[in-house]
């Protein structure tokens, strides 16, 4: 495996703690049960992808990324500091959750744009897809709970 493979698949793995921290901590902050059960259910599917991702890599005899990202972990804060100011709506808070899936939207995006061997491929596409029904969920969620 080169090392660019390693680099875009280390990427996703961060990405993909991303959003199972994001989607946890968001899970804290909604009022609604319904809400909180499918972030969570989001924030396991995450885990289990940064896992398949994970484990393709040894696999290949290649050292993972165990953890997020810096730009991760900042946007967590910054939803920390926002719902400490106040009450925030279950819609605010599904609104940065999809933020958070425009940009492992565009991080798989961008991977699949890559050249990668054909079984890296397979697995990143369905875990692209993955992403994409997520960011559906998300948003008919954020629909369903208007401002």
């Amino acid at each position: 495996m080169t090392t660019n493979v390693i680099a875009v698949l280390n990427d996703l793995i961060e990405i993909s703690k991303d959003g199972e921290r994001g989607f946890m901590k968001a899970a804290e902050h909604v009022h609604h049960a319904g809400v909180k059960e499918a972030l969570l259910e989001i924030a396991d599917e995450c885990t289990q992808g940064a896992r398949q991702l994970q484990d393709f890599m040894l696999k290949m005899g290649s050292k993972p990324e165990c953890g997020g990202s810096v730009a991760g972990a900042l946007h967590r804060g910054w939803i920390d500091v926002k719902s400490a100011v106040g009450d925030r709506t279950d819609h605010a808070i599904l609104a940065d959750c999809e933020k958070g899936e425009h940009t492992a939207k565009k991080h798989f995006h961008d991977a699949l744009e890559k050249d990668l061997p054909a079984d890296v491929r397979t697995v990143v596409e369905r875990l692209y897809q993955g992403v994409l029904h997520n960011h559906d969920r998300i948003r008919a969620l954020c629909d369903q709970f208007p401002a």
